[in-house]
């Protein structure tokens, strides 16, 4: 199976089904975010802390798998001069549609998050990486291209999801039961039964995969980033919310 084109079509059948991941933002969320008044987010809840962003204005941003209308849009609003990269083709018309609707600059680019060659060594001040890397069985290439991209001392903003989120079994989850069903790290292609995965196929979802924290964190600083900030966010209404946070998010620096 080719991963990546049976994920961009999931994802363009995401966008139809308005996951609320590809909902782009109105018109009021740009107009505040020219006068300075903006938040985005990495993770389902908590915005992303205004002081990890220094001076936002003049900026070379990258929204890196980040494509739906959402924190591109937002950044450009506010002074920063973006590119969005996501293998969405409809992902990335979301943002075409509030750039053209909003009068906002930004370039827009189908790929692969584990592949930037199209963009020169030092290119960005800031890559902004909300929870997507789930859709990629390896992460360690996200981080090194996300590594090689920023100039010095430039910022790697990144949302990603709890391993522990798959360790259960979801129908028994979703009954309010936790019973151990996965090993970590989870791989839907590996993990589930060749029936499960069948029936997950034929429906069309994304394929995910639950990457341990070595691969998270540890490869952010096997890449060559500094960790310098971090958080954890709640996913309101999923069972497992009341017991652990399910999401979590660093500001990593090239040294």
């Amino acid at each position: 199976m080719d991963i990546t084109e049976y994920n961009r079509e999931a994802w363009d059948r995401e966008v139809k089904a308005g996951n609320p991941w590809t909902r782009p933002v109105e018109s009021q969320v740009t107009e505040a975010a020219r006068r300075g008044d903006w938040r985005i987010l990495l993770t389902p809840v908590k915005p992303v802390p205004r002081d990890w962003f220094g001076v936002l204005k003049g900026q070379k941003v990258l929204c890196l798998a980040s494509g739906g209308g959402q924190q591109g849009p937002v950044l450009a609003a506010a002074g920063a001069r973006v590119a969005v990269l996501d293998n969405s083709p409809a992902q990335l018309a979301q943002d075409r549609l509030v750039a053209l609707r909003d009068g906002l600059d930004i370039q827009l680019e189908l790929g692969r998050m584990d592949d930037l060659s199209r963009f020169p060594a030092s290119t960005f001040d800031l890559i902004i990486h909300p929870v997507s890397n789930l859709f990629v069985p390896n992460i360690r290439p996200v981080w090194r291209e996300a590594f090689r991209t920023p100039r010095h001392r430039g910022s790697l903003l990144s949302g990603f999801a709890n391993p522990v989120n798959y360790l259960f079994d979801p129908e028994e989850v979703d009954r309010g039961t936790f019973v151990v069903r996965h090993a970590l790290p989870y791989s839907d292609l590996t993990s589930l039964s060749r029936e499960a995965l069948g029936e997950y196929v034929k429906k069309g979802a994304p394929l995910e995969f639950g990457h341990s924290l070595d691969d998270q964190i540890g490869g952010q600083l096997e890449a060559g980033f500094a960790i310098m900030g971090f958080y954890e966010d709640r996913w309101p209404g999923h069972a497992l919310d009341k017991y652990v946070p399910m999401f979590m998010a660093t500001r990593a620096v090239k040294p």
